[in-house]
């Protein structure tokens, strides 16, 4: 494993879900469980793999792409019953947080600040930081949620907020590279999570302790 990216960074913002965690079935559940209390969607089936297909995306557009033959009250109710649900349900159930975690959380902090960016709703990056108690490993976050805006202007916003000289950026879809490559932060792919990025990174790591080598 390449070594060569030691000592070059001040901080790491990390994308948060294929990333940290998979909280895929647990979304998948809470999202069916809304979609039956809308009578014109009682034919949705709501599978592991469609909800695999739109991680990374805004939670606006997520619905869009998902429902495109509802008209815009109805895509607004069945976005509203799905984020209700889905912050519910994981409040009860969680995610599952990839392997060394939190080992390597703990052994990265010593030498960076981090941070979270993630194209979620609002409460859901704090969710994840009650459930699993790491609070105290990150210093800040910043949602689409939060402003409405893009995942670069987020990221761009943790890096200015917080004078950040020289940050990286970890995650794992083409969206997560395209919005650190517009905010100009180098990129850092995980390959265990849910995308594929051919080309660009700094780097590539098929486990989050790998983490811990590289940097």
């Amino acid at each position: 494993m390449d070594s060569t990216l030691k000592d070059q960074y001040d901080s790491i913002i990390f994308d948060l879900d294929g990333t940290l965690w998979d909280s895929t079935d647990t979304i998948t559940g809470a999202w069916q469980a809304a979609l039956n209390k809308a009578p014109y969607m009682s034919h949705e089936v709501m599978t592991r793999e469609r909800v695999r297909s739109i991680t990374g995306m805004t939670y606006d557009a997520i619905f869009e792409k998902l429902f495109p033959f509802l008209n815009p009250d109805q895509r607004a109710e069945v976005q509203k019953l799905c984020s209700l649900s889905e912050l519910e349900i994981l409040h009860k159930q969680g995610g599952t947080l990839y392997p060394k975690l939190e080992e390597t959380l703990i052994y990265l902090k010593q030498k960076y600040k981090l941070y979270i960016v993630s194209n979620c709703q609002s409460g859901y990056i704090e969710l994840f930081l009650d459930l699993n108690s790491m609070h105290s490993h990150f210093l800040a976050h910043q949602c689409f949620g939060t402003k409405g805006n893009p995942k670069a202007d987020n990221i761009r916003d943790i890096v200015n907020d917080n004078g950040l000289k020289a940050p990286v950026y970890v995650g794992d879809t083409m969206g997560d590279y395209d919005a650190a490559t517009k905010a100009g932060v180098p990129f850092i792919f995980a390959s265990y999570g849910f995308g594929v990025v051919e080309s660009g990174q700094i780097a590539t790591i098929d486990n989050f302790e790998e983490l811990k080598v590289i940097l």
